[in-house]
């Protein structure tokens, strides 16, 4: 379920204490700065997007991708103004396509929805999105790795990042 809360409310009910509240609204402002700063220098508009974190040891962790499609949205810079204009939507960089594709086939992850197929077509769509974030921000050609053994390779990342903490 998702719920409106204000930092008020967060802070009164005893879900986090006003310090940590503190550390992680500084953290936000931060980490939003310096990706906001990237996006630009790539010729993107960071519009919105979200970071996730959690305490270990009394440490606070940022525990999730930032700035992906994934968690963000991002806007061309170079047509923004035109397209706001003219009243066009703007040209994004994120999944918000897919959620879309989503909900035209009435899907939205609700009790009882069935998964639409993915058809190739969308797959190769979502990829080619991402692939071209990836190069606008890098600045590098994306190079496909080797394909064999996708279970093992994920199997042995996800133990040495595990291994990590």
């Amino acid at each position: 379920m998702i719920e409106d809360i204000s930092k008020k409310e967060i802070i009164e009910s005893g879900l986090i204490a006003a310090n940590i509240y503190e550390q992680l609204e500084d953290y936000t402002f931060k980490l939003f700065e310096r990706g906001t700063q990237y996006a630009r220098e790539h010729g993107l508009i960071l519009v919105d997007t979200k970071y996730e974190f959690g305490i270990k040891d009394g440490k606070i962790f940022l525990i999730d991708e930032i700035h992906t499609p994934d968690s963000s949205r991002y806007f061309y810079k170079k047509d923004y103004d035109i397209n706001l204009e003219k009243g066009l939507p703007q040209k994004q960089l994120s999944k918000e396509f897919m959620r879309e594709w989503l909900m035209e086939r009435d899907f939205q992850g609700r009790k009882g929805d069935v998964l639409p197929e993915m058809t190739d077509e969308i797959i190769e769509m979502v990829m080619n999105r991402y692939i071209e974030l990836y190069e606008i921000v890098t600045g590098e050609k994306f190079i496909f790795s080797d394909r064999t053994n996708l279970d093992e390779r994920l199997y042995n990342n996800i133990n040495l990042s595990l291994n990590k903490i």
